[in-house]
């Protein structure tokens, strides 16, 4: 039995389509697509009339928490999360207590999302033991367990000869290097943004200088060992300057992703010490969130990910200088980059699907991340006409922890498919 899904308004970026038609998908596979399609006998049929048919979101940069900090979220509810938000596919970050660094922690994860999980769990190696940056961890053998990545997320490899020997080892087993770029000994005790801002509130800043100095560092590393570097959650003006450098150079074996709190906020919208706005890389200047914006909008940056980073309510309370970095954000990715880029006129709907779909599934060497015949039927139904409010208590991640409650957006989720399975249908009213 399949699903018929009649009318909708199809946009996939690989064969830059934009028109009205009917999908058909069967043993999780996109077997048609065409106008009028037959329904066959138990098939499901969902009238897309008025929507955006595109494909599931793939997320590079998640964090399930999942072992050992599964108060903050699981497997389970990171993926019901996920579905909710259209993504059908993500990659988790591997600073868990313990760390995914050997082929039995990736094992774990895979194994436990494959029995709980509706949507693709991916979960990414660290680079080093422990993420303690002295001695590689084992790279080979996790690569041959399925990893999709090497990252150190949640902090870089700072000695630079560990760093190269990663990035050549996940380079010889054909895997991307997810770089989070963060000189700890810049940062010091930062915890936003070092501006007037900061100063204004009376908190420690981050500088840019702390993220750039990493990222030059790991370009020049990158060139070198010939790895697919990936730069995580890009914040600041000098990123995208030397993205459009990478561009110009065609070094087509570095890419970078922004998240969407990065390029709406800047460290303005921070009006008091509230560690909803704890992030790092910390929100930036206007002048940051512009070029990112334009980095998306001439495609020197690639990707758009969230950096999904739950914690319990405890956690962010009280002042930024105490609470852990991050906020939520598989929920809302969709709406807001909609609302706030393409409805704005910053990107167009055909690059959104880009930028969140094809280019990620490019990194990640999947078939998934296009609506062409024989594909993976992950599939997602988006209502962009009717406006709503983001509220976070509706949220299913465990992680209520963002800035953009009460924020009005369009974008909603109808229907979220995964492999040919309803894997989430939203039962709100519009």
């Amino acid at each position: 039995m399949g699903i018929l899904i009649q009318g909708g308004r199809i946009v996939d970026a690989a064969t830059d389509t934009d028109k009205t038609g009917d999908i058909y998908l069967e043993d999780g596979i996109i077997t048609e697509i065409g106008q009028k399609l037959k329904k066959k006998n138990g098939d499901t049929v969902i009238n897309a009339k008025g929507f955006l048919v595109m494909p599931g979101i793939i997320d590079l940069h998640v964090h399930f928490r999942d072992p050992g900090q599964t108060h903050k979220e699981d497997i389970m509810s990171g993926s019901a999360a996920a579905a909710r938000g259209g993504v059908t596919t993500v990659v988790a970050m591997p600073n868990t207590t313990p760390t995914i660094d050997n082929p039995d922690r990736v094992n774990y994860v895979h194994n436990k999302a494959a029995q709980v999980s509706g949507i693709h769990v991916l979960q990414a190696g660290a680079a080093t033991k422990g993420e303690k940056g002295t001695e590689l961890a084992d790279i080979r053998g996790m690569a041959e367990a399925g990893i999709p990545a090497v990252s150190e997320d949640g902090k870089s490899v700072m000695n630079k000869a560990l760093c190269r020997e990663a990035m050549k080892v996940a380079a010889e087993c054909g895997v991307p290097f997810f770089d989070h770029c963060e000189d700890i000994d810049l940062r010091g005790n930062g915890c936003m943004n070092d501006d007037e801002n900061a100063r204004r509130l009376g908190l420690p800043g981050i500088c840019n200088a702390v993220e750039d100095t990493i990222t030059a560092r790991d370009i020049i590393l990158a060139l070198e060992t010939g790895v697919h570097l990936h730069l995580c959650h890009c914040s600041t003006y000098g990123d995208a300057q030397m993205m459009k450098i990478v561009k110009e150079k065609g070094y087509d074996n570095i890419t970078a992703e922004v998240c969407p709190h990065h390029f709406i906020l800047s460290s303005d919208d921070i009006r008091t010490d509230d560690p909803n706005y704890k992030m790092n890389p910390p929100l930036r200047t206007p002048k940051d969130v512009e070029a990112l914006k334009q980095g998306l909008k001439d495609g020197t940056i690639q990707v758009i990910s969230t950096d999904h980073a739950p914690h319990s309510a405890q956690e962010k309370t009280g002042s930024m200088k105490n609470a852990p970095f991050g906020i939520v954000g598989i929920e809302t990715s969709l709406p807001l980059t909609y609302t706030e880029l393409v409805e704005k006129g910053v990107i167009t709907l055909n690059q959104m699907v880009e930028k969140m779909c094809l280019n990620p599934a490019k990194i990640l060497g999947l078939e998934s991340g296009t609506l062409q015949k024989g594909h993976p039927a992950d599939v997602i139904i988006v209502d962009t006409e009717h406006e709503y409010t983001i509220d976070k208590n509706k949220f299913v991640s465990k992680g209520h922890n963002t800035p953009f409650d009460g924020w009005k957006v369009k974008g909603k989720v109808l229907y979220t498919i995964c492999d040919g399975k309803i894997v989430f249908k939203n039962q709100e009213e519009k």
